[in-house]
């Protein structure tokens, strides 16, 4: 299984940016991707949940209604629009999969917001 995150940057408050966690190696259409963000200091905090077929995204309270997640499965890919970002959206974010009993995340990527 193998995930790689893209599309961190610098953004001004209020600006949006679309993150991209392309997956491998794993039923994509089948199975739950999760995206997660980790502030210095801190633990991982979830964030979002994109569902396979049949079911509604999960979000957290911090980031609902402001942040869609959605997957191309021709692409085996799942995305995160963010938008209306603050300083607090600060992290690097991550995405995740449980599969066959083992956990896997990529690497992160990077989102500072400037106030």
């Amino acid at each position: 299984v193998q995930l790689e995150e893209s599309g961190g940057d610098l953004v001004q408050s209020g600006g949006f940016l679309r993150l991209r966690c392309r997956t491998s190696g794993f039923t994509f259409d089948d199975t739950d991707v999760d995206w997660y963000r980790r502030v210095p200091g801190n633990r991982r905090e979830w964030i979002a949940t994109s569902r396979g077929p049949g079911y509604v995204a999960n979000y957290a309270a911090s980031v609902e209604g402001r942040f869609t997640t959605s997957r191309d499965n021709a692409e085996d890919t799942v995305y995160l629009q963010m938008s209306n970002l603050s300083p607090g959206d600060t992290a690097e974010y991550f995405c995740h999969v449980f599969w066959r009993l083992s956990h896997y995340w990529g690497q992160g990527t990077q989102v500072t917001v400037s106030s």
